[in-house]
């Protein structure tokens, strides 16, 4: 008890706790999960972010975020995040990731040394003022997950879920174990994104549906969920979230990367949000705010 109240503490002054759901790996959970804190934190300039990866044995928040190397310092206070936006301080991040002595290092830990390790990431971090904290979970629904409601009990209030898709049927049978987990532990699903859908021209930046689409869309609709929107493939992501950079040839927005290191400021943000993903994701970021502020506005009057 005396461990929850120490988390319940921390997280006092963090205002909406969203984790990402996934039913199967491999269906882009973490990319999506950096696009949402990117984007709103880039919702607004005195936004205040966090971004929590319990993906601990394959944890890939610190390369998305190009901090990768970085970390993790102890205060007085507890332990001191690392910041993805440099000296304005608002886009906070934590992963186990940080902790690792090289970045090849296995996590090879059984249920009870993957609970402590939570446990600390929620109640010894100083997440401060927060308007968003995204948690980038695990596939599935196992130890970490029942980990992070037993340890976040106290601020139950506050925690809602974005479940990510892909088009397949294989996924989409998956998701129904997510579906099932947010039941089972009374936390609202704030809607569905269907990930890898169309392909976006690395060029031109247009989306072209040259794979199977709609699936997620179908499901959300039948599960009486609200669908956030649609993510392509997109190989300037995916290059940005890989090495920090996008591709400096031919493609589009190349010729703007050395403006944007002459400007200074936050790199990644001004990267990503020139991709086709971004673009879409500003879409998905007001839904999920709007989602957010409905639920709000119910609270106040129950």
């Amino acid at each position: 008890m005396a461990l929850q109240e120490a988390v319940t503490r921390r997280l006092e002054r963090v205002k909406n706790i969203i984790l990402v759901l996934s039913g199967k790996g491999g269906v882009g959970k973490s990319s999506v999960s950096v696009q949402l804190a990117l984007s709103l934190y880039g919702s607004s300039p005195t936004a205040k972010v966090g971004i929590l990866d319990v993906d601990l044995t394959g944890p890939s928040i610190p390369r998305m975020m190009d901090v990768d190397g970085e970390g993790v310092h102890q205060s007085s206070d507890g332990w001191v995040p690392v910041y993805a936006d440099g000296s304005s301080a608002r886009l906070a991040c934590m992963s186990v990731g940080f902790l690792l002595k090289k970045r090849g290092d296995s996590v090879v830990w059984r249920g009870p040394k993957k609970n402590a390790m939570i446990r600390q990431f929620l109640g010894d971090v100083r997440w401060g003022d927060l308007d968003y904290l995204v948690v980038d979970t695990p596939p599935g629904t196992s130890d970490e997950h029942l980990s992070l409601m037993e340890h976040m009990a106290g601020v139950h209030s506050r925690i809602s879920a974005v479940v990510v898709t892909t088009p397949q049927a294989v996924a989409l049978m998956d998701v129904m174990k997510c579906l099932s987990f947010t039941q089972a532990v009374n936390v609202r699903v704030l809607g569905m994104i269907e990930n890898m859908s169309g392909y976006a021209c690395p060029c031109c930046g247009e989306i072209s549906n040259v794979f199977s689409t709609g699936g997620g869309e179908e499901m959300a609709r039948k599960e009486k969920l609200r669908f956030l929107g649609r993510l392509p493939v997109d190989t300037n992501l995916v290059t940005l979230l890989d090495t920090g950079e996008l591709d400096t040839g031919e493609g589009w927005g190349g010729e703007e990367e050395e403006e944007e290191e002459e400007e200074g400021g936050f790199v990644l943000l001004k990267r990503y949000e020139g991709t086709p993903s971004g673009k879409e994701f500003r879409e998905i970021a007001l839904k999920v705010q709007d989602e957010l502020g409905r639920y709000d506005h119910v609270t106040e009057h129950e």
